[in-house]
C-alpha cells in the first residue's frame, strides 16, 4: 500500500509537465484543423467600375438578381458591400459551379461591371480572426485547369542580340566611328574595322560590353582588317537563361493574383516549363488569354532618317530610335480608363527609374513626339514563333512629364483593360507556349473528395475494430492515439503555408493510418514481452516503448528520406503525396509513441489508484 503511493507521486511529478505540454499541442492543432469543417463558398462580386460612374440608369441589386434568375442562375442570397469608389453586389448562387457562366452573362449584359469571382470563409468569425482556413485543395479535388507552359529561351537569347545589334548600330552613328560597321552572323553579330580605324573599334566595342555584360568578344585580324565577334558567353548563356526563367515566373504569378485566383500553384518543371495549377478556376479560357500572353510594351523617340522601322497599328510604317526609354519593367501600375470624351486609356505609373527616365527624355524633347511600341509572340502558319511588334501610340509631349501619364486611342474597353492588366502584372521577356493544358470540373473534383474520404474512413473504421478487439485495453489507446494523430495531422497541414491536399494527399492520409497502426503494433507486441517474462505492468510499458522506438525511428526515418526526395522531384499530385507522407510521418511518431504512451501510463495509474485504494 505505501509502495505503491510512494511510486504513484513521483510518476505524477515526472508527466505532468510532459502532458500539459502534449495537451497544449494537441489543443492548438485541433484548432487550426476545425475550419475544415466550414467549406468555403464561391461568390459573385459585382462592382461599378470606378470611371463608369457618371453612367445614368444603372440597374439596382434587384434588377441585378432578376437578371440572374431570368437566365437560370438562380440566385441563392445577396447582400451589399461598398467601396471608397464604388457600390458593389455579392451574389452566391444556389449552384456554385456557374459562377463563370453567370460572370460572362453579366460582363456581357452590363459592359461597364467589374465581375470576379471571390471565395468566401464560412468559418466562425472568431477563427477568421485567429487567421485559420481550411486546407487548400488540390486540382483534382477543387477542379480547375492545369498549364504547362513552355519557354523559348533560345528566341531570348536571340532578341537580346537582336536588341545589342541595333543599339551598336546607334553607337557607331553617335561617336562618329568612320570605318567601323556592324552585320549579323549566326552566333550574334560583329563588328568589322579597318586598322586605321582601330581606336573607334575599342570605343564601340567597350559601349558594347558595357551595355551588355552577358556577351563576350572574339577579336581576328586578317590583313588590314580587324574583326570582333559578339555571342553569348558560356556562363553569360546560363545566367541570361536563369534570369529569364525566373523573371517569367515572377511576371506569371503577378498575373494569376491580377486574376484574383490565391491558391494556384506555379514552378519551375524542368531546364524550360513551367507549370501553373489552377485550383477552383471556372472559367479556363479567361485564365489562359492572359496566362499565355506574351505583350510587352516599350517606348520610344522618333527618327528621321535610319533607326528602326516599326509598323503601325493603322496602316503604313515609321522609323524609330531602337534604344529603348524606358520599358515595361519599370511600370509599378497601371489602370485602364476614359478620357474626357469617353475614349478608353490606359493610366501608367512608373518607379524611380523610369520616372528619372521619363523626366530627363519629356524635358529635353518638349513638343516632340513620342512612340507607345505593344509586342507581342504568335505562331504563323509554319509553326515558328514570330514577334510582332505594332505602334499604338504616337503623341506629342506637351509637357514635363515624370512618374505619371496616360496612353490613349485605345481601341476598346477591353484591349485597354487587358493591356493595364498585363503591365501590372510584367510583360515577358520570353515568348512561352501552352504545350499542355488539362481541365477538371467542380462536379469531378467534388466526386474525387467523396470518394477518397470514403475510403479514408473505410480504412479507418477497419482498423479501430481490428485494434480494439485484438489488444483491447491497449487498443483502446491505441484508438485514440489514431484519431489524435488524424487530427493533428489536418490541422498541420492547414496551418502551413503553401500545403496542398490532393487525391494522392488523401491517399497519404490512408498511408499515414496504417503506419501510425504499425508503430502501436510494434510497441504492444514489445509489452506483452515483457509482460510474459513477468514484469510488472507499469514496467512492461515502459520497457516496451524504450524498445520499440529504435526500430519505429529508423523505419520512418527511411520513410521521410523517400518523401523527400518525391517532394524535391515531383511535380503536382506526387509533391502533394509526399507532403501529406512527410507531415503524417511526424504526427504518427508524435501521437503513436508520446502520446499513446502518456495514455497508457495514465490507464495504468489509475489501476493501480483503484488497486491501491480497495487494498
Amino acid at each position: 500500500m505505501m509502495l505503491k503511493k510512494s511510486l504513484k507521486k513521483p510518476l505524477l511529478q515526472r508527466f505532468k509537465i510532459s502532458y500539459v505540454a502534449m495537451f497544449i499541442a494537441l489543443l492548438l492543432l485541433a484548432v487550426s484543423a476545425l475550419p475544415n469543417l466550414y467549406p468555403s463558398k464561391s461568390w459573385l462580386n459585382i462592382s461599378i467600375e470606378s470611371q463608369s460612374q457618371l453612367i445614368k440608369n444603372i440597374p439596382s441589386q434587384k434588377s441585378v438578381i432578376d437578371f440572374l434568375n431570368q437566365h437560370n442562375f438562380m440566385v441563392d442570397q445577396s447582400t451589399l458591400g461598398s467601396k471608397s469608389d464604388s457600390s458593389s453586389i455579392n451574389v452566391l448562387l444556389q449552384v456554385p459551379t456557374k459562377s463563370a457562366a453567370a460572370q460572362r452573362a453579366l460582363k456581357s449584359e452590363y459592359p461597364y461591371f467589374d465581375v470576379k469571382i471571390v471565395t468566401h470563409q464560412t468559418s466562425p468569425a472568431w477563427l477568421q480572426q485567429l487567421g485559420l482556413e481550411p486546407i487548400k485543395l488540390g486540382l483534382d479535388l477543387n477542379g480547375g485547369v492545369l498549364f504547362v507552359l513552355d519557354v523559348d529561351l533560345v528566341k531570348a537569347q536571340q532578341e537580346q542580340l537582336d536588341s545589342a545589334y541595333e543599339q551598336t548600330k546607334s553607337i557607331i552613328r553617335d561617336e562618329k566611328a568612320r570605318g567601323v560597321r556592324v552585320q549579323k552572323n549566326e552566333q550574334g553579330f560583329e563588328l568589322h574595322a579597318l586598322r586605321s580605324a582601330k581606336e573607334s573599334l575599342i570605343g564601340v566595342q567597350a559601349q558594347v560590353l558595357k551595355r551588355f555584360q552577358r556577351l563576350v568578344a572574339t577579336k581576328q585580324t586578317q590583313g588590314s582588317m580587324t574583326t570582333v565577334a559578339f555571342s553569348f558567353s558560356e556562363q553569360g548563356s546560363s545566367t541570361f537563361n536563369k534570369e529569364v526563367m525566373s523573371q517569367t515566373l515572377t511576371t506569371l504569378r503577378g498575373r494569376i493574383e491580377e486574376l484574383g485566383i490565391t491558391e494556384a500553384l506555379t514552378q519551375r518543371q524542368g531546364k524550360q516549363r513551367i507549370r501553373i495549377e489552377l485550383p477552383g478556376v471556372q472559367d479556363p479560357a479567361e485564365a489562359k488569354r492572359i496566362i499565355g500572353a506574351t505583350a510587352s510594351l516599350d517606348f520610344y523617340q522618333l527618327k528621321e532618317s535610319g533607326g528602326k522601322t516599326f509598323d503601325l497599328q493603322n496602316g503604313g510604317t515609321i522609323n524609330l530610335d531602337p534604344i529603348v526609354i524606358f520599358s515595361g519593367q519599370h511600370i509599378n501600375n497601371a489602370h485602364s480608363g476614359r478620357d474626357e470624351w469617353g475614349k478608353p486609356l490606359v493610366q501608367l505609373s512608373l518607379d524611380n527609374q523610369g520616372g528619372e527616365a521619363m523626366s530627363a527624355f519629356s524635358k529635353r524633347n518638349i513638343g516632340k513626339p513620342m512612340a507607345t511600341v505593344y509586342s507581342e509572340y504568335y505562331k504563323n502558319a509554319q509553326g515558328e514563333v514570330v514577334k510582332k511588334s505594332e505602334v499604338i501610340n504616337v503623341a506629342n509631349i506637351a509637357q514635363h512629364l515624370s512618374r505619371q501619364f496616360s496612353i490613349t486611342n485605345m481601341q476598346s474597353p477591353q484591349a485597354a483593360q487587358d493591356l493595364a492588366l498585363l503591365l501590372r502584372a510584367g510583360s515577358l521577356t520570353a515568348p512561352v507556349t501552352i504545350v499542355q493544358e488539362q481541365t477538371i470540373g467542380p462536379s469531378l473534383g467534388a466526386e474525387n473528395i467523396t470518394n477518397g474520404l470514403a475510403a479514408l474512413m473505410l480504412g479507418m473504421g477497419i482498423t479501430l475494430a481490428f485494434m480494439a478487439i485484438w489488444y483491447r485495453g491497449l487498443g483502446l489507446v491505441a484508438n485514440v492515439a489514431l484519431v489524435l494523430n488524424l487530427t493533428a495531422l489536418v490541422g498541420l497541414m492547414s496551418l502551413l503555408p503553401g500545403v496542398v491536399l490532393t487525391l494522392p494527399g488523401i491517399a497519404g492520409l490512408v498511408l499515414t493510418i496504417g503506419m501510425a497502426v504499425d508503430t502501436n503494433v510494434i510497441i504492444f507486441e514489445r509489452i506483452k514481452e515483457e509482460r510474459r517474462k513477468g514484469r510488472a505492468p507499469y514496467q512492461a510499458i515502459e520497457q516496451g516503448y524504450q524498445q520499440a522506438f529504435t526500430t519505429i525511428f529508423d523505419a520512418n526515418i527511411t520513410t521521410m528520406i523517400t518523401a523527400i526526395i518525391l517532394f524535391s522531384i515531383g511535380y503536382g499530385p506526387i509533391k502533394g503525396f509526399a507532403i501529406t507522407l512527410a507531415l503524417g510521418l511526424i504526427t504518427s511518431v508524435f501521437t503513436g509513441v508520446y502520446v499513446s504512451k502518456a495514455l497508457s501510463q495514465a490507464v495504468y495509474l489509475k489501476l493501480t489508484s483503484k488497486t491501491g485504494a480497495q487494498a
